[in-house]
C-alpha cells in the first residue's frame, strides 16, 4: 500500500488493518442513525461496528426526511425496535430485551454522532420519538481517546455496541470487536504520526 494512498477499508495509509477486522453474528439487528458530520470524521468508530457485525447497517439522519428504508424496519412485526437513548422515560436495556415476546427479534437503533449531535438529532425527529427509548447500566470509563472534551460516563458508538452484544449474552462477538477496537485506537495514533505500529 501507497504511503500516500490511504485503505478504502480501515482507512488507515500507514498500515491496513483490514485483516483484523472479525465477523460476527447477532440474534438482533443494529441500525446506526449517523448524523452526516459523522461522515467525514475519521475519529466514527460507528463503523467498526457495521464491518464487524452481520446484522449491521447505517443511515444518514436528515431533518425533514426519515430513510424509507428504516421506517420499513421500524413497521416491520418481527422486529422490537430499541432507540438506545438514555432520558426520564428509558429502561434499562436487559429489562427491555426481556420483555421482547414471540418471534420478534431486537432492533437496536444507535444515534452515531456526538452527544450534542444526538440529542440535536432526537429533538428535530418526531418520528424518533415514537420508538421506545433503552440505556445501558454503564460501570466502566470509555477508552476512546480520539477526540477532545469527552463527557464522563459517555461511550462512543463502538463501545455502545460492544455492551448491546454483553446485554444480548454474546460475549465472544463482543471481545472479538472490542479487541479489533483497541487495536484500531492503537494504530490510529500511530499512522495519524505518519508510521506504522511496530
Amino acid at each position: 500500500m501507497s504511503n500516500q494512498q490511504a485503505c478504502g477499508g480501515c482507512g488507515f495509509t500507514h498500515q491496513c488493518i483490514c485483516h483484523r477486522i472479525p465477523s460476527v453474528e447477532s440474534q438482533a439487528d443494529f441500525v446506526l442513525l449517523t448524523h452526516e458530520n459523522e461522515l467525514s470524521r475519521d475519529t466514527n468508530t460507528g463503523k467498526l461496528l457495521e464491518q464487524s457485525i452481520q446484522q449491521c447497517q447505517s443511515f444518514v439522519w436528515q431533518r425533514k426526511t426519515p430513510p424509507e428504508e428504516l421506517i420499513a424496519l421500524l413497521e416491520d412485526k418481527a422486529l422490537q425496535p430499541f432507540l438506545l437513548f438514555p432520558s426520564d422515560n428509558s429502561i434499562e436495556c436487559q429489562q427491555a430485551v426481556s420483555s421482547v415476546t414471540g418471534d420478534r427479534k431486537p432492533l437496536f437503533i444507535i444515534l452515531d454522532g456526538t452527544w450534542q449531535e444526538a440529542k440535536k438529532m432526537l429533538n428535530k425527529s418526531a418520528w424518533l420519538n415514537t420508538i421506545p427509548q433503552i440505556h445501558l447500566d454503564i460501570t466502566t470509563e470509555s477508552s476512546y481517546t480520539l477526540r477532545r472534551n469527552q463527557d464522563s460516563g459517555h461511550l462512543c458508538t463502538c463501545e455502545v455496541g460492544v455492551e448491546l452484544l454483553k446485554t444480548l449474552g454474546e460475549i465472544e462477538p463482543a471481545r472479538l470487536i472490542n479487541d479489533y477496537y483497541q487495536h484500531y485506537l492503537k494504530v490510529f495514533q500511530a499512522d495519524k504520526c505518519g508510521h506504522s505500529l511496530k
